[in-house]
């Protein structure tokens, strides 16, 4: 493995708002204000953003389908000695989004990488949620198909809080495996639309939930929180 000593810049892992632009960090502003590019998982996205808070610097987009092809460079880059900041739509990237690979590659060229503390979604979902936030288990976005059924079946008896994500056309489905596997009675609470306008927390037990989505159309971002064994 190639190992880089040259001196080098800094990488910026910057959490952005997962809804209210006023969650967004007095510093995280300033990184981006002063850095030499911004990778941005979605420029447009991210220009909003840029253009709300006046700042005029440089993007390049960074996803999942190009990141493999696009993190040499990147690395180049910082240890040419620029600063380089990481956003993705919402949150902190790396969590269910771009970042985790430019962050390990920086790390095996001896680059220095700085995570802002900010906005996650799961968060503020987890502890409004009334379960047990002292010990929990992340599992963000299930496998849609394959290894699923088997990873929930690993999960029927963790004692631990758990925390998933789910796009709004699969909760239906996902609080029906979660009946089956976790059983109808399991508390849980489900969070939608996380500092927006139409912020939401249905709290009870899986079957309420379950029918009260069946009844209402799930609509937004949501995040699933069921409690442990």
């Amino acid at each position: 493995m190639k190992i880089y000593t040259e001196l080098c810049a800094m990488l910026y892992v910057v959490p952005t708002p997962v809804g209210n632009l006023e969650d967004i960090t007095l510093r995280a502003l300033k990184v981006l204000r002063e850095a030499d590019l911004i990778l941005a998982e979605d420029t447009r996205t991210s220009g909003l953003l840029l253009k709300h808070f006046d700042i005029k610097r440089p993007m390049q987009s960074y996803h999942k389908f190009n990141e493999h092809q696009q993190v040499q460079r990147i690395v180049e880059r910082l240890l040419a000695g620029e600063q380089v900041a990481v956003v993705s739509d919402a949150g902190t990237p790396g969590i269910s989004d771009p970042g985790f690979l430019v962050v390990r590659e920086a790390v095996r060229a001896g680059v220095d990488v700085t995570c802002l503390p900010g906005a996650t979604a799961f968060v503020p979902a987890l502890v409004a949620s009334g379960l047990p936030c002292d010990k929990f288990c992340f599992e963000g976005f299930l496998p849609q198909k394959k290894g699923r059924q088997t990873r929930l079946a690993q999960l029927s008896e963790e004692p631990r809080t758990m925390v998933f994500y789910e796009s709004p056309h699969r909760v239906v489905k996902a609080l029906q495996q979660f009946v089956e596997v976790f059983g109808p009675e399991r508390p849980a609470a489900v969070c939608r639309e996380l500092s927006k306008i139409h912020e939401e927390c249905v709290r009870g037990t899986l079957t309420e939930l379950l029918a009260h989505f069946t009844e209402n159309e799930p609509r937004g971002e949501f995040v699933i929180i069921v409690g442990g064994q």
